[in-house]
């Protein structure tokens, strides 16, 4: 049974919310475009909020029900864990498109936000303010992202969702490994900037 609840995870991860709304929209390949990945960031320089604010809700919700019933079902905190890491893995290496998906923040959001609720929110207070101050996605993700074990520890969390923390972290800046370098570079895209 946990064997098939843990593929369900990260089959449902692996759903591209993003990459489906633009073929159903203009029968496009979201992965031609901009940064390539599948995730709402992408969707929105390329379709605006109107199709990008779904695509986060969806995309946070594939991290959030896996974990929420693991917990109600199994009530093992330890596979909860595994359970929600498998759901961001799939997000960001979908089978649906031979492993080439997102960058795995907006699940890991939905992942955090019921392991982790007070870390989750000073998490997206950091997302926020350097999203204010630098209109960089990229750099408000990874600072976020970095920001959770510290947070975690801070609110005494489970050793077990401190390490969960940590490989997400890692796994969120090898998907934006090119970002950082565009960053590093001074070429990387703000928000609401378009697609030329």
């Amino acid at each position: 049974m946990k064997i098939l609840y843990a593929l369900f995870s990260y089959l449902l991860g692996s759903i591209p919310i993003g990459y489906i709304l633009l073929f159903i929209s203009e029968r496009k390949d979201i992965r031609n475009y901009g940064s390539g990945a599948t995730g709402a960031t992408n969707v929105l320089r390329i379709k605006g909020w109107k199709y990008a604010l779904p695509v986060s809700v969806l995309d946070i919700l594939k991290g959030f029900v896996p974990v929420f019933f693991a917990l109600k079902i199994f009530e093992n905190i330890f596979f909860a864990v595994i359970c929600a890491f498998l759901s961001v893995a799939g997000h960001c290496f979908p089978i649906y498109l031979k492993f080439k998906g997102g960058k795995g923040v907006a699940t890991a959001a939905g992942v955090f936000s019921i392991l982790a609720f007070k870390p989750f929110v000073l998490g997206l207070v950091v997302f926020i303010l350097v999203v204010v101050f630098t209109r960089y996605a990229s750099l408000a993700s990874i600072l976020a992202a970095s920001s959770f074990p510290f947070f975690i520890y801070l609110f005494k969390g489970k050793v077990e969702i401190i390490g969960l923390s940590l490989a997400i972290f890692l796994l969120i800046v090898l998907r934006h490994w090119g970002n950082i370098k565009r960053l590093i570079k001074g070429t990387e895209r703000k928000i609401g900037e378009k697609i030329k």
